[in-house]
């Protein structure tokens, strides 16, 4: 019997938290390159937030950016098998958005880049802290947040892959790194694992309250992965001309209402705050130097990390539920050989 590709499709938008019938697991022929082209076989699935926001469904105004019977889409670290690709050969490893699937055919404009790793790296912090998570961390935070030597940056869903590396980058940089994350084992690895200054637990309680505790002087940058209520409240916080960069609304994916959550907006022109969302595509140009200085932050012992790695292909689905409900520490994989 020929071998075959097991992928998961899109079935269906979710209504609030996505549940396993939203997606499809099927069994389709093996690709094949054409000119040009590259088969590679996946090691690894990368699980991230912005997968929710593709499905639509509960984030009404941004509709879909999938259509049903596509492969859901995901990055993969995968390993080149057969080649005709003038960059590529056997045995070459790879990052791209090549889906949620075993085996992928590509031209090469879905990469992100040939992994080259730098010695002692393991492979799957390519996917996670000198990957995509990483550079939006660097990009977010150096390009928007620009915080400066002494200044004290915020980080919301901090034990997250973004929100661990953004504070473990200031506390690099000589800044105050206060985390919020969601009950006492994740504050506990952001401090004593991530080294951030102080964590503070969302569920416990008066969260303005908290922020005022840990950070007397106010907030200088708030990297912002939630939005919503936490925002509202970190508004009333910021110091003067405080800079907010907008990497997610991690409170927004599964909302069922069109309701934001934030009231505070006049405080963004009193305070002459300056709020950015931004994608971490648009600063393309800038991911080599950034996992450079990535690569060299965590073999130096400053910039460390977790994953969170699940069995097989079809746990992918339920994985991915787990990682919106919060239930990851750290990158969340899936290993699927």
């Amino acid at each position: 019997m020929p071998p075959t590709n097991t992928q998961v499709l899109f079935r269906r938008q979710p209504q609030g938290l996505p549940t396993e019938d939203d997606f499809e697991i099927v069994e389709t022929p093996m690709p094949e390159p054409g000119p040009g082209q590259f088969v590679a076989k996946s090691l690894y699935l990368s699980l991230d937030p912005y997968m929710r926001m593709l499905m639509g469904g509960g984030w009404k105004f941004l509709g879909t950016g999938m259509t049903q019977g596509q492969v859901m889409v995901g990055r993969i670290l995968g390993e080149v098998i057969e080649s005709g690709h003038p960059d590529l050969k056997p045995g070459d490893h790879i990052v791209g958005r090549l889906g949620w699937q075993e085996y992928a055919v590509s031209n090469g404009a879905d990469l992100d880049f040939k992994v080259e790793p730098k010695e002692g790296m393991p492979l799957t912090a390519y996917m996670g802290v000198c990957g995509s998570n990483g550079t939006t961390a660097w990009a977010g935070l150096k390009m928007i947040g620009k915080p400066k030597e002494g200044e004290t940056v915020l980080v919301s869903a901090a034990a997250g892959s973004v929100g661990s590396a953004v504070g473990q980058i200031a506390k690099a940089m000589g800044c105050r790194a206060v985390g919020i994350a969601g009950g006492t084992e994740k504050c506990r690895l952001v401090t004593e694992e991530f080294n951030f200054d102080a964590c503070l637990d969302y569920k416990g309680g008066d969260l303005g309250r908290q922020i005022k505790d840990a950070a007397p002087d106010g907030i200088d940058v708030y990297f912002d992965n939630v939005g919503g209520e936490m925002l509202d409240t970190v508004l009333a916080l910021m110091n003067a001309k405080g800079r907010i960069p907008v990497c997610g609304v991690l409170s927004q994916y599964n909302a069922e209402d069109d309701y934001y959550g934030v009231t505070n907006t006049r405080l963004i022109f009193d305070k002459q705050l300056r709020l950015q969302g931004f994608l971490n595509s648009e600063f393309r140009d800038q991911w080599d130097r950034a996992r450079a200085e990535l690569e060299d932050l965590v073999a130096s012992g400053k910039l460390k990390y977790r994953e969170t790695v699940a069995q097989g292909l079809k746990s992918a689905p339920q994985a991915f539920i787990g990682m919106l409900r919060g239930e990851n520490l750290g990158k969340q994989l899936v290993k699927l050989t």
